[in-house]
């Protein structure tokens, strides 16, 4: 059966998507740093660093991440909305000498995209909290479905006080509420001069 979208739905569909474009056309989007965040690094590199398997970033921009996650042993599948993102996240690969599987989709209908996993890791920078509501269940569906046992989510994600609409934003409560299967191990704010936090999932073992 084909999904049905309420017009108001479609509109903020569109309205993030034109946003999303908009930033990469003007080459300011402010999640995109160019930096690979210390959180992951510590993911990676840390004293309980997480061995190396499979990775699926959502909501790659142009690739700093993925190409991090490559050069340190990952192999690493990304997506991501917009195609002029995506088209400089392959060349970012390139430059890197690194094998990544940039793909540009939706990262709430993963099953059109053609990325099956299972995933050790998923990472998450600014994706989910930007992404309409009623596309939110759908994003935590495909996570499951192709999350391995014990995989971990380390998302980044703005406060709902962060922006003037009424879709934006992600808190704790939410995640613990939609990701059935999944538990909130970690919740640590960001250091952003507006709300933001780092929280880290843990799919269940026996899941």
């Amino acid at each position: 059966m084909s999904e049905i979208r309420t017009a108001e739905q479609l509109d903020q569909e569109a309205a993030v998507r034109r946003e999303l474009e908009d930033f990469y056309r003007d080459g300011k989007p402010p999640w995109d740093w160019g930096i690979t965040p210390p959180e992951l690094i510590a993911v990676v590199e840390g004293a309980d660093a997480v061995r190396p398997g499979s990775a699926l970033e959502l909501g790659c921009g142009t690739g700093t991440n993925a190409v991090y996650l490559a050069g340190h042993g990952w192999r690493v599948d990304a997506v991501d909305l917009v195609e002029r993102a995506v088209l400089q996240a392959r060349e970012k690969a390139v430059t890197a000498k690194v094998d990544i599987n940039v793909l540009c989709g939706d990262a709430t209908r993963l099953d059109e995209v053609g990325l099956p996993g299972p995933y050790d890791l998923f990472f998450d920078l600014s994706c989910y909290c930007g992404i309409p509501p009623h596309r939110r269940d759908d994003y935590v569906a495909g996570l499951t479905s192709r999350a391995a046992p014990g995989a971990r989510l380390l998302m980044f994600g703005y406060g709902p006080e962060a922006f003037d609409d009424p879709i934006s934003g992600v808190t704790a409560d939410e995640l613990r509420s939609r990701f059935t299967g999944w538990s909130v191990t970690d919740v640590t704010p960001g250091t952003n001069p507006v709300p933001t936090f780092w929280f880290t999932l843990r799919r269940e073992a026996s899941a």
